[in-house]
């Protein structure tokens, strides 16, 4: 069993990095999208709009991240029909927020943890970990899935180019290695020689 599960390690170490890094990517997008649409500028463009300005950020960081981990983390796997993929990737993004939600819902309501730092603890550190386990896992199986074509599957793209015909060998060509070669010596003898 050890031997079988060896190949698929470097395989996921890689996923997990490429979606981490996909999603700070994201949340870098989210952030710094959410605060210049609100501050940048005297006034901001949706400085007295936050939610609106929320909405922009959160849909234009979950393009990047579908972008991101469609053509680089999971590249290699099977394609479904885009709108297919599309709305599996919104349907657990949204279901990945409700996790963090409720992680926050729990505490602040349900436990009275109110404070600033009981909320971030709740939604930033608990539900952030719990809602990025699942949609690594709701990515990796049913929006990114492996498997062969069909069922609503098409093949990966390849980046492999067409092969070159094997060239001939020539009649001059070098003998290979390890085969012995007879050169004439005087007196009528030949000597064998090896080639390494």
């Amino acid at each position: 069993m050890a031997t079988r599960d060896a190949p698929r390690r470097p395989a996921l170490v890689r996923e997990l990095g490429a979606f981490g890094i996909v999603g700070l990517v994201a949340y870098v997008v989210d952030v710094g999208l959410f605060n210049l649409l609100r501050f940048a500028g005297d006034p901001g463009l949706l400085e007295q709009r936050p939610l609106t300005a929320k909405v922009i950020s959160v849909a234009v960081a979950t393009a990047v991240s579908y972008a991101g981990n469609r053509h680089w983390t999971w590249r290699n796997r099977s394609r479904r029909r885009l709108h297919r993929e599309i709305t599996l990737f919104l349907v657990f993004n949204a279901i990945g927020l409700a996790i963090a939600l409720i992680c926050l819902a729990l505490s602040h309501y349900a436990l009275g943890l109110t404070s600033p730092l009981a909320d971030n603890i709740s939604a930033n550190g608990v539900g952030l970990v719990l809602a990025t386990a699942f949609r690594f896992w709701a990515y990796r199986t049913h929006v990114f899935p492996v498997g062969p074509p069909g069922d609503g599957l098409t093949a990966p793209p390849t980046d492999a180019g067409p092969r070159s015909a094997p060239h001939p060998r020539s009649h001059g060509s070098a003998a290979p290695a390890g085969r012995a070669t007879r050169t004439p010596r005087r007196g009528g003898r030949r000597r064998s020689t090896r080639r390494r």
